[in-house]
Order: structure tokens, then sequence, then C-alpha cells
């Protein structure tokens, strides 16, 4: 619970108005701490030739670091500088860290900070188990509280009509741009918490602060177009965890148990538009439309307050850089630095924006990344299509009031926690031995449940459609809906994980991109949905959507079979399997 309090937004604004008196660092308790920081062997190698490998910039070259005093773990001095008696000849530099002669032309005197060995509690893949847990339900938390500000908009889209005066499709821009905004917002959010100084932590709350703040305005908009642009505002300030989420589980699960935090957070992803409909419901029908931003304004708002106080930084790279400010600042050594911020400031100002587009550029000139990414926005611009048919089935066919509709809904949900058990079993009994003795796996092997789950799409969409009808029971058209989350679980996991594998360096704007895609097609397909369903009927608009879903299935197969030759073609993608 310390290291939580410490290392949230709340622990770090107060050690910064102590002056770091509270919340201390074992550094800064005891200074002698520090040295375990130092990489010797890593700094030796910089040393020599200008990496932090066992090799310069010939990767075929055997030379190796020369072996020097012993480092600056070994030695009791806490200055640099005091330690420069030691060395055996003045007329060279030699790299204290690592008592290794510095190149004149290719090495640096730099002593690098990093893990003081693989059992490092500040690493989150260290963390206990309950630690893990913890943080990974606070991330399902958010991405549960943002999720749901899509769907439980759309169970006041009556009000809205009435209030403003505008048509339904027009009404229904007020879920379209919050979904195009939570598209878009991750291009920028994403790659801005991979830069070493930012870190997650930052982007999470200072977002979700804004997010919180702008459904009040949405609530009290005097006009529509007031409320379009707070309802985009608030899905672009809303949007981090959508696509970043998946990074943070990454930062916390070795390889081999990371799909089962993805799919933790796949169900918190799911739950949010299946439950929207159902709390909006019962609000809109009770006391109006703004009921429902109020009820969004007040999940966030209690999500936001409880991560201020409990959520820690995840990202591995932001934790070694302000380990590394910490060590400069007790030592007064400038040397002192971590391969992060080394990597940072070897950017130019050409590099940031390049950064910015990361998520673009992966997105159209990767083909697997495009492939996929162009799948999973199919599957999402039909679930929110599709979510378009349940009030023309269920509240004009089956007569339920907006309330109930809502717990239609339910089956939803309902299929994606039947699915966990096997696919977890799945795993456990296969996934995880095919997993190397290094703990790491080749990505196409996390294709197979997509491959199964695609076919799930068509028999949820032909079994809605052709049972969605006034002389069959209610409940029919409900199982049958449950299939389709059978097939976005398996999906969304499987394929999250092969870009996390395949990516491993730009996970998060990786899953920008894919945000990006999945909420175009999700901000696009509601503005048709009720005129396809008018003109062509419950039964053939949805057997229009699963001949569409048909045509995708072969993209994971296709990737099983062709994935390791696209990845030894790729600039960015992992090549050493």
């Amino acid at each position: 619970m310390f290291d939580l309090i410490r290392d949230s937004a709340f622990g770090h604004l107060v050690r910064l108005a102590s002056g770091n008196k509270y919340f201390q660092y074992p550094e800064e308790r005891d200074l002698s701490v520090w040295k375990k920081f130092v990489h010797k062997e890593k700094s030796g190698n910089f040393a020599h030739h200008g990496h932090v490998g066992p090799h310069g910039d010939d990767s075929d070259s055997d030379d190796q670091p020369v072996q020097g005093l012993g480092g600056v773990r070994t030695r009791n001095s806490v200055s640099s500088d005091s330690s420069k008696t030691e060395l055996p000849d003045d007329s060279y530099t030699y790299n204290i860290a690592s008592g290794v002669r510095v190149d004149p032309e290719k090495g640096r005197d730099i002593h690098i900070v990093d893990w003081f060995g693989p059992d490092d509690p500040d690493n989150p893949k260290n963390w206990s188990q309950r630690k893990k847990f913890f943080v990974t339900f606070e991330i399902c938390l958010l991405t549960f509280s943002v999720y749901i500000g899509s769907a439980i908009y759309s169970a006041g889209i009556q009000g809205v009509m009435k209030q403003f005066g505008v048509s339904q499709v027009a009404a229904t821009l007020g879920l379209t741009l919050f979904v195009a905004g939570y598209g878009l917002g991750p291009l920028v959010w994403a790659p801005m918490s991979e830069i070493p100084p930012i870190g997650r932590n930052p982007v999470y709350i200072g977002t979700l602060i804004v997010f919180v703040l702008f459904q009040i305005p949405t609530a009290l908009a005097s006009n529509f177009c007031m409320l379009l642009v707070f309802r985009f505002l608030t899905g672009l300030f809303g949007s981090p965890v959508l696509a970043t989420g998946g990074a943070s589980i990454g930062d916390m699960y070795k390889p081999s148990k990371q799909a089962y935090g993805l799919a933790i957070w796949g169900i918190a992803a799911v739950c949010g538009p299946v439950l929207g409909p159902l709390v909006g419901g019962f609000a809109a029908q009770a006391e109006g439309w703004t009921w429902t931003i109020w009820e969004l304004m007040w999940l966030s708002g209690f999500c936001l307050i409880f991560l201020f106080f409990l959520l820690p930084e995840t990202s591995s790279s932001n934790i070694l850089y302000r380990r590394t400010r910490r060590l400069r600042k007790l030592t007064g050594d400038e040397k002192l630095k971590c391969e992060p911020e080394i990597m940072a400031e070897s950017m130019t100002g050409k590099d940031v924006p390049l950064v910015l587009i990361r998520p673009i550029t992966l997105n159209f000139t990767e083909p697997m990344v495009f492939l996929l990414n162009l799948y999973i926005a199919l599957i999402y611009g039909l679930l929110y299509i599709w979510f378009e048919s349940f009030p023309i089935v269920f509240i004009q066919i089956y007569h339920f009031n907006l309330g109930e509709e809502g717990l239609a809904f339910l089956g939803i949900m309902c299929g994606a926690l039947v699915t966990i058990p096997p696919f977890f079993t799945w795993l456990y009994l296969y996934q995880e031995k095919w997993f190397n003795d290094v703990g790491e796996l080749k990505p196409e092997l996390r294709l197979p449940p997509a491959i199964v789950g695609g076919f799930f799409v068509p028999v949820c969409l032909f079994w809605f459609g052709w049972t969605a009808r006034a002389d069959v029971h209610w409940i029919v058209p409900i199982i049958g809906s449950s299939f389709f989350s059978v097939a976005a679980f398996l999906l969304f996991n499987s394929v999250l994980s092969y870009l996390s594998d395949a990516y491993p360096d730009y996970a998060a704007s990786v899953f920008a991109g894919n945000d990006f895609m999945r909420s175009s097609f999700g901000a696009g397909f509601p503005l048709f949905a009720g005129a396809m369903y008018r003109n062509l009927g419950v039964n053939w608009a949805s057997s229009t959507l699963a001949f569409l879903s048909i045509a995708f299935i072969p993209i994971p197969f296709v990737l099983y079979v062709y994935g390791e030759r696209l990845r030894r073609m790729s600039k960015h993608a992992r090549k050493d399997f």
C-alpha cells in the first residue's frame, strides 16, 4: 500500500510539496544503496564501443569490453571524482562505473542506471501478484468508465431529439462524435505515454480530470452544437486508456501471462458498451437524457479519485528515468543516465513529429498491422451498427420499455464471461507450453483463437436476424447475441497479444492505431444503421453484416501462415523468431 500511494499522482505531489521529505525511496533513506543501481557491464560496453550491448556497430565483432577495476558497486566513495585517483594511468579516461578505458572514438563515459537485478521490486514485471491484480483492476475500472460513455448516451437519443428538435440521425452524432474522439485521442496520448520523462500516469490522470469536468457543460448544453462539441471533446480526453491500457498490462506481465491480463481488460471493454444502455435506459426513462451524462460524470469522478491516490506508474522507462534523476541529485554525478534517457537525448526535433505520427505510419505501412486493424475495425463497426437494431427488435417487436431494452444487452456480456474459462484453459494447457526457455513466443502462435473466433460473428448475426420475430420468444435472439462477444473476445485478445509480441517496442503506438481504425468504423456505421434496418428489415440487414464478416475470416489464418515472412520484411517488427 505504501508503494502504491508513493508512486501515485497524490504521492508525487506530496513529495514535490515536501521537498521529498515524505514517501521516500530506498536510496533517499540510505545513500549507499545507489551503487547497486549502476550496471557495471552496460557502463563498460558504453565506454568501450558506445552501446550497452556486448558488441559495437559491427554485430560480427568479437571484441568484448575490457574488464577493469570492478565498478562503482565495489567502491566506498560516493563521488565519482574521488575515485579517479584509483585509476592506473592518468593519460587515459576511465569509466568509473566499470573501470573500462573510454574509447576516444566510439565510447562514452556514462554510468548506466538499470534494475539492480532480475528481482528488482521496482520493475513492474516483478511486482507481487496482488499488486499486479490490483493495478489491472484499476486499468479495467478506467476503461469501463470511459467505454460506457458511448452507449450510455444512446439511451437518451429520443430525449435529445425532443429537446433540440433534431432528427434521429443528427441526435446519433452525439454517440458517433464521442467514438470518433476516443479514436483520434490515442494518436497523441499513446506516443506521449512512451516518452520516458512523461510516462503513463500523467496522461491517464491529466486527461481524466478534463473528461470528468467536461461532462458538466455536456449535460447543461444550451444548444445542439454545444452538446456535439463537448461530446467529441469528452471522447478525445477520455481516450488514452482505450489504447494505452493494453500497453500498461504488457508493462506488468511477462509474455506467457500477458494474455490473461489482456483478457480481463477486454472484459472491462465489453462491459462498457453492454451495460451503458442498461444503466442509461432506466435513468433516461425516469429523469431524462441529461441523467445519462450525470451518471457518467459520477462514475468517472469516482474513478478519478480512486486512481489519483492509488494508481502507480507502470512504464519501466519512466520508472528508470525518475530513479536516474534521483540518483543524480543525491550524488551530484551528472554521468548517471539510464537507457531510455539516452535514447530520448538522441532524438532530434525532426524525430518528435515522427513519434507522434507513428500510430498512423505503422498502421498503413505494416501489412500485418493494417490487416488485423481492419478486421478488428470491422468487428467494432458491426457491433455499433448492430446495436442500433436493438430498439427495433426489443421495443417495436417485443414491446420492451427503455429500461428493459437495456437488459437485452446482458446476453452479450454473458457470452464474454462464458468464454473466459475455456480460453484460459487453452492458454494454460497449450499456449504456455509453446514459450521458449527465456519466456518468448513466436507471435503467430497467438492467432489460433482468432481463427476460431471469426466464425462466431456470422453465426451470431444470422441467428439474431432470423429469430427476431414476434412468434419467437425474446430469449432466443438474446442467446444468439452472446455469440458476438465470444467472437469479439477471442479476436481482440489474440490480435492485441499478437501485435504486442510482434511490435514490443511500439506497443502503445500500435494499439493507438488499432483504436483509431476501429473507432473510425464505430463512429461512421451507426449513422446509416437506422435506415439500413428499416429498409432491409432486421433479418436481411443482419444477414448483410454476416456476409461481410465472412469475407474477413481468412485474415488471421493468412497471417498465421505467412506472418513470419512478413515480419522479416518489416522495418519495425520483431525478427528473431
